[in-house]
């Protein structure tokens, strides 16, 4: 019987997990019960390191994990140019494989294959970009020159690397978008294709019998920067504090990086005893931290998906999330949503101090964490699989 060879690309694997990690690693765990599998990455990694902390047990020994960038000062201040040689390398390598997967959303691999698509930010160039950020109105100038940006880089520079344009490898191969949200984003801007939604893993798992909840405490576990709009989050809780006259606390973990914005949520957390920066929290200790609280806060909007959420609800957490977006699939429930910071707190402040309404939104989150559960991840991800493995 002959051994299938698998090629999976993603750009880039390390210890700071984040939602883009867990996807490859299950996939390629996944496939490696069967195939021969190489990992394509666009630098070096620890790959041994990688799925010890992430908790997916791969074979790392049988795993061929190949870098694809090379070593340039010229090109990493050239994204474009890097990119373009990237994929060549990437075809090379796809000569031999029978199955070619990318869990970084679209690339070209000379060869029909399979996409995931799970961050729209980092798709399809400026002209996308302004698609998805909402800038759909008018012909302003800045706009019609990203357009005209993308469409040279598209229709000319690509091909004369020998790399198809996006919307030709968009209609013919198959794409697996990580939310209906992304579907429909990806449908709006390319017209139809031939796509399957997605969920990605969630890899923790939560026992929540023995949680000892604080009834007034909310957090946040993710990367701090900007876009995850923390300091509305802030203000969202001191907002739903004054509402409810209850003495809500708020707790944020996550990597606290030298930047301008950790240093903005660090004067916050100063003048606030309720609010605390918690640092990075892994493993065992993210799960006693997740089952400490009894509310979760998230603001980031037109994300694709959320691992965060998912697991907040695993967590037994009740997720406050805004209307746009992965996170309000995830969560399913309107009256858990908000467009504003005063939305967001009224939300809060009337989880706290209606007991009915608390206890419904705490049942219906029970039930939507049963979707995200391990099992039920594994048992999409095997039917996947085997469609990709069909010869």
């Amino acid at each position: 019987m002959k051994i299938l060879k698998a090629l999976v690309y993603h750009k880039q694997l390390t210890s700071l997990l984040g939602g883009g990690t867990f996807l490859p690693l299950k996939l390629v765990a996944e496939l490696q019960k069967t195939c021969d599998v190489t990992l394509a990455l666009n630098g070096e990694t620890d790959i041994r390191a990688v799925a010890a902390m992430s908790g997916v047990a791969i074979d790392a020994g049988k795993l061929r994990v190949v870098k694809l960038d090379r070593d340039s000062p010229f090109l990493a201040k050239r994204e474009w140019l890097a990119s373009l040689l990237r994929q060549r390398r990437l075809k090379k390598l796809a000569k031999d494989a029978d199955v070619c997967v990318s869990t970084a959303n679209v690339m070209d691999f000379g060869k029909k294959a399979h996409h995931f698509v799970y961050l729209l930010s980092q798709f399809g160039g400026a002209a996308f970009y302004d698609y998805i950020m909402g800038r759909r109105g008018g012909f302003g100038a800045r706009r019609t020159v990203r357009r005209m940006q993308t469409a040279v880089y598209e229709n000319v520079v690509k091909p004369a690397f020998g790399i198809r344009p996006l919307r030709k490898i968009v209609a013919s191969e198959r794409i697996y978008p990580a939310s209906q949200y992304v579907e429909d984003v990806l449908r709006g801007y390319f017209g139809a294709f031939e796509s399957r939604v997605f969920w990605p893993p969630t890899v923790f798992e939560f026992d929540g019998a023995n949680a000892q909840r604080d009834p007034l405490l909310a957090i946040y576990v993710g990367r701090i920067f900007p876009p995850k709009r923390l300091t509305e989050l802030v203000e969202a809780v001191e907002k739903a504090r004054a509402l409810s006259g209850k003495d809500l606390k708020f707790k944020i973990a996550g990597v606290l990086a030298p930047i301008p914005y950790t240093d903005t949520l660090k004067k916050l957390a100063a003048e606030r005893p309720w609010l605390e920066l918690c640092g990075p929290v892994y493993g065992e200790d993210k799960k006693r931290f997740m089952s400490s609280a009894t509310y979760a806060l998230h603001a980031e909007r037109d994300e694709a998906f959320g691992i965060a959420i998912a697991e907040y609800l695993k967590a037994g957490c009740i997720p406050i999330v805004p209307d746009v977006g992965g996170p309000r699939e995830i969560v399913g429930d309107r009256a858990l949503e908000f467009r504003t910071v005063d939305g967001a707190a009224e939300i809060l402040a009337r989880l706290v101090g209606d007991e009915r309404f608390r206890e419904e939104r705490r049942r219906h989150c029970a039930g939507r964490a049963a979707e995200f559960s391990r099992e039920s991840y594994e048992t999409r991800q095997r039917a996947v699989v085997e469609e990709m493995l069909k010869p």
